[in-house]
């Protein structure tokens, strides 16, 4: 992991850089939006594993599940510090992941592809899933599906290309016409939340290989 800050003009930015090609850097993984008990039949699995394709000399967070649920989430998360206390930021993401699920696919529910949406925020708790009448949702606003949350924007889904075959690395991110804002807590720091959103009722696997997370500060 890398950070840095930069200063001009009375504008404070500040960047980090995570690589998981030798390292997890300290994200963790977990899943929402399916019933107490049922993790094993939702094929649940989260792990810092090899990336496909890279002969062992890669790895990355390695996420997987099966959507019973028409609703699955599958996050990461992660506290970051060094910000400046009790202050705005507009914040842009740039999101790796490794992908081999093809657009314009047909599935039950939704695509493989375009149903799955990314999204990435930031908030002050710890964001975790928690049961309420047996079944597990997220402390965090994070909209349904398609549609952006309180605490989460939606920054693209896990189709690749309509030939894709093999786990390809893609890009998903926001830019500047569109940051998300979050205010830091008295400590200067923030939780990260990125996961994916699922409308597609199968399996799901992906890998994310690496983040790159800009914070400016807001007029």
């Amino acid at each position: 992991m890398t950070g840095c800050e930069l200063n001009s003009d009375n504008i404070r930015v500040f960047a980090y850089s995570f690589d998981f090609t030798t390292a997890s850097h300290g994200w963790d993984g977990d899943f929402a939006d399916y019933p107490e008990g049922d993790s094993i039949f939702y094929e649940l699995k989260f792990k810092y594993d090899t990336l496909p394709r890279t002969n062992g000399n890669r790895k990355a967070l390695l996420m997987s599940g099966k959507n019973h649920s028409d609703d699955l989430f599958m996050f990461i998360r992660k506290k970051l510090s060094g910000l400046k206390p009790n202050t705005e930021y507009r914040v842009l993401f740039n999101v790796r992941i490794s992908s081999n699920v093809p657009t314009g696919n047909v599935g039950v529910g939704g695509a493989p592809g375009e149903s799955v949406f990314v999204k990435a925020g930031a908030v002050i708790a710890k964001p975790e899933k928690v049961l309420v009448d047996g079944f597990y949702s997220m402390n965090a606003d994070i909209g349904s599906q398609s549609q952006a949350g309180a605490d989460v924007l939606v920054i693209g889904n896990i189709g690749v290309a309509p030939t894709t075959t093999q786990f390809t690395e893609v890009y998903r991110n926001n830019n500047s016409a569109n940051p998300f804002r979050v205010t830091t807590d008295s400590q200067g720091e923030v939780w990260i939340l990125i996961g994916t959103d699922s409308g597609f009722e199968g399996t799901t696997t992906l890998y994310y290989t690496s983040i790159d997370i800009l914070f400016n500060q807001a007029d």
